[in-house]
């Protein structure tokens, strides 16, 4: 039995005076025991990766959270020092990876750095340091070793009615984590906002015009995958759009080839 592949672009990042390409596992773990598909990681290269190629290998993008932000030049704002730390490999492989899988109607998952990245590739802003604005509360990671601390469910988002993620998890009030200190300020003109903070902040987002599933969250749903319901729900949505879309592909190619 075929199991449809979905790419993640990796971090760039320095360990022990070399240089990898990296993903944290809980996003492996969450694509492969919640949505039932099969992980395959892009190098964050500068230049070099060509996503036609890499989408013809795939079913899916699922694009994950990092240390790292935006560098603010992709979205027409001066960099500051309090914006960094930055990744161009990163930039450089997930928004053309965003928009060419958008434009062919491949599925999409896009998770904290991920949403933001969604937006930066459609033509949206984001802001910094988003918990020094008046009213806005603190969604920065707890100071705390203990992850599962760190990534606790601790606030409130509402998810608006008739929206794409409402058929998924339900309109109304979910609870989820956040560990952000950024977030969407204009949002992308073909992004539709799914779900808001009591503050304002943009908690999700799809894609108005997408041919299948294209959803971004500002949570951490990977992280809970196997304990949280809407986690696994969200995820479990998001394999089957995959698989979907999958199915087709083989249709079409059997199509061609008959």
């Amino acid at each position: 039995m075929h199991t449809p592949a979905v790419a993640i672009p990796c971090d760039f990042r320095a360990f022990d005076g070399n240089v990898w390409h990296v993903v944290a596992h809980q996003y492996v773990r969450a694509a492969v025991d919640g949505a039932g598909v099969m992980p395959l990681l892009v190098p964050a290269l500068e230049k070099g990766n060509d996503p036609d190629s890499i989408l013809d290998r795939v079913e899916g993008l699922l694009v994950s959270g990092a240390r790292s932000n935006v560098h603010p030049s992709l979205y027409g704002r001066q960099a500051r020092e309090e914006d960094g730390p930055f990744d161009p490999g990163r930039d450089a492989t997930s928004l053309p990876l965003i928009r060419r899988a958008l434009e062919r109607g491949i599925p999409l998952l896009a998770i904290c750095r991920g949403i933001q990245e969604l937006n930066v590739a459609l033509g949206g802003t984001l802001e910094s340091e988003i918990q020094n604005k008046p009213g806005m509360w603190d969604h920065r990671k707890p100071d705390v070793p203990e992850l599962d601390v760190a990534y606790g469910i601790r606030q409130s988002i509402s998810i608006k009615e008739g929206s794409c993620l409402a058929a998924v998890l339900g309109a109304g009030e979910v609870r989820v984590n956040s560990l952000h200190r950024q977030a969407i300020s204009a949002v992308a003109p073909r992004l539709a906002v799914e779900a808001l903070a009591d503050d304002g902040t943009v908690e999700a987002v799809s894609v108005i015009d997408a041919k299948a599933f294209a959803v971004g969250v500002q949570w951490h749903p990977e992280y809970w995958v196997g304990t949280d319901n809407p986690s696994n729900t969200l995820f479990k949505a998001f394999g089957e759009a995959v698989r979907a879309y999958g199915a087709e592909k083989q249709r079409a190619k059997a199509g061609v080839t008959a």
